[in-house]
């Protein structure tokens, strides 16, 4: 808790600071979100009304395209499609596995330049434009008109470098169209595993595009800029734990941080890389395939497919299930696939309701379940610990991944389902998440000084591996124990002054009505400060016997005992204890009351002050201070 010094700083208004945005750069998709009058983030579509744009970029003759337009020529033009470039960014070719089958161009070894990956796409090269007709160079004039020359094709050599270039001056040209003026900063996210040559190369490509890059900013970073600016919701407590599922197309990305009074510490994380978005895909696919060939008795291989036919199925079927994803995610009723010509001129139709989709998804969701129940295991919590969950990316805006989540949680915890903000683009809502995030700490970046300290810590909070993300943390809740209901599990009433996980130096101030008792004479207020042990105790409990309508029978199924969590605390130090006489004690009901403010102090590395002080109509009162060493 922080007070304030008695000056306030104005208020910043948005349009008085520069036009920056906030880009969300996946491997698969990408999104970007701007600032509005209000100084709100607001995510945005692109000219084809995509707020999700695919990472995906096509030459096909004189044209280029980006986004969905991009993934449609996977079908017909896979070999001068592009996608799957962010991850090769800062990467040698000698780095990069190119045994999987690619459904895209293939990765090769630049022609030209030792060790570095490229791709290879044929286009077609306009003709140079004739001469202009000068002094120098003037045709006779019996020549006929110079006829105009056509297209040659070409060959081309891009690397990841390049091509992230073109694809994100795309989204900011998005961005300018949308605001009517030039973008002067960028915020982008990235993930935690990259290095300095990923973080090197991605500036290079973001400076080549005409981005001004004010932040490199991991996604966990991100993450908590998102869910800790603006409402939140009336369930959440401030102090919280929180659990980030990061379902991206090639793994899953779990982190579990503890929130306290705005700071994050990072608890514990995790990284699976054998399950992620594509693995749904590929189950969806093959769901529908085995539908085609039930219904057309045609047979189809895909997720892989070898044949040629079949490999174009599979793209066609790959580009429909988005949709068929989309519709699950927003709604409770079935969901359609639909493609035209799927194989041999047979066109394919199927629906696949929420239920069956969850069927086919219950081994991936409990693969991801599995792996939140050891980070927690890692973390040394208990699953009954986590107050939210957060959702990063579109894979993981499946209900079914939510429901099979929760389960051992306590029935408080707060999810973008159980809060209504899943889908909107709005607070919560996975696929936009990021992007707001790097939209508001851009916000904050340019409300400061530049090259000021405080700038530097800004950014320095969030950078990886620095001092910041290093802090030391209380592994213990520190509290105040005061002589008063006694039937209490603890012998008194207990008031949490300093959270378990709390990160170091913190300082916590508390203002206390406390109940002095009854009859006349000196009147004292005092408490003692403990280091409590906090746990989560499981009892099996009988469910409630069934009721039966009059005539049923009742049925003799003997039913499986229902486990029930409670939390629990338990003294386990005595730090220390504080006493001081009440001189402004004031009765009420024939009962003395004070009114007292403590302030807890903990250092770096981890020595306790605290310091209690009467208040009242007199001002205040003499302060009585106890330290405790670090241990």
């Amino acid at each position: 808790m922080s007070e304030q010094n008695g000056t306030k700083e104005a208020p910043i208004e948005v349009s008085s600071i520069p036009t920056v945005v906030g880009i969300n750069f996946g491997n698969s998709y990408a999104s970007i979100t701007v600032l509005t009058k209000e100084g709100n983030a607001d995510c945005i579509a692109n000219e084809d009304g995509e707020r999700q744009i695919a990472c995906a970029i096509s030459f096909h003759g004189e044209e280029i395209y980006i986004g969905s337009q991009a993934k449609q020529q996977l079908v017909k033009n896979s070999q001068n499609t592009i996608i799957g470039f962010r991850n090769l960014l800062g990467k040698k070719f000698s780095e990069i596995k190119t045994d999987k089958p690619v459904v895209s161009a293939p990765v090769i070894q630049h022609p030209d330049i030792a060790d570095e990956p490229a791709y290879k796409v044929q286009i077609l090269q306009a003709a140079p434009t004739p001469l202009p007709v000068t002094r120098t160079n003037t045709p006779a004039a019996s020549s006929a008109p110079t006829p105009r020359s056509e297209p040659t094709p070409a060959e081309r050599i891009l690397t990841p470098l390049e091509v992230t270039s073109i694809f994100l001056k795309s989204l900011v040209q998005s961005a300018e169209d949308f605001l009517g003026k030039k973008v002067q900063g960028a915020v982008i996210s990235i993930p935690a595993w990259f290095g300095d040559a990923q973080r090197a190369a991605l500036e290079k490509a973001a400076s080549d595009a005409g981005i001004v890059v004010l932040q490199l900013l991991e996604e966990a970073g991100a993450t908590i800029v998102a869910t800790t600016s603006g409402p939140q919701s009336e369930n959440l407590p401030a102090d919280r734990t929180q659990l980030v599922v990061d379902l991206g197309s090639s793994g899953v990305e779990l982190a579990l941080l503890s929130l306290r009074h705005g700071l994050a510490h990072s608890l514990a994380t995790l990284s699976d890389h054998t399950v992620g978005g594509d693995y749904i895909d590929d189950k969806l696919i093959k769901f529908f395939a085995k539908e085609f060939t039930k219904k057309t008795k045609t047979p189809l291989t895909v997720a892989p497919a070898t044949e040629t036919q079949d490999k174009r199925a599979e793209a066609k079927l790959r580009l429909a299930v988005e949709h068929t994803k989309r519709t699950l995610s927003a709604s409770t009723g079935a969901a359609t696939c639909s493609v035209e010509s799927l194989k041999d001129g047979l066109d394919f139709t199927a629906n696949i309701n929420r239920l069956r989709f969850d069927m086919e998804m219950r081994s991936i969701y409990d693969h991801v379940f599995k792996k939140v129940q050891e980070l927690v295991e890692a973390a040394g919590l208990d699953l009954y610990d986590i107050d939210e969950i957060v959702y990063v990316g579109g894979s993981a805006s499946l209900p079914g991944l939510d429901s099979v989540l929760t389960q051992g949680l306590s029935e408080d915890v707060v999810t973008p389902f159980t809060a209504g903000t899943v889908v909107g683009g709005g607070v919560g809502d996975p696929t936009t998440l990021l992007s707001r995030g790097c939209a508001l700490q851009a916000k904050l970046l340019v409300s400061l000084p530049e090259n000021t300290d405080e700038e530097k810590d800004v950014k320095k909070a969030f950078a990886s591996g620095s001092q910041w993300s290093a802090a030391k943390f209380t592994t213990k809740t520190i509290g105040m124990l005061f002589p008063e209901d006694a039937d209490s599990s603890l012998g008194g009433q207990w008031i949490p002054a300093v959270i378990r996980e709390t990160a170091l130096p913190a300082r916590r101030k508390f203002k206390l009505d406390v109940d002095l008792g009854e009859g006349e004479g000196e009147k004292k207020a005092g408490f003692e400060v403990w280091e409590v042990k906090e746990g989560v105790k499981t009892e099996k409990v009988k469910p409630p016997p069934l009721e039966y309508e009059e005539g049923e029978e009742e049925e003799e199924e003997e039913e499986e005992d229902i486990e029930v969590k409670e939390k629990t605390l338990e003294k386990e130090t005595l730090l220390t204890a504080l006493v001081l006489e009440a001189k402004q004690a004031r009765q009420s009901n024939g009962r003395w009351r004070t009114t007292l403010e403590i302030q807890f102090l903990l250092g770096a590395d981890g020595g306790l002050e605290v310091t209690a002080w009467e208040v009242g109509k007199n001002g205040a009162g003499e302060k009585a201070t106890a330290t405790v060493p670090a241990q």
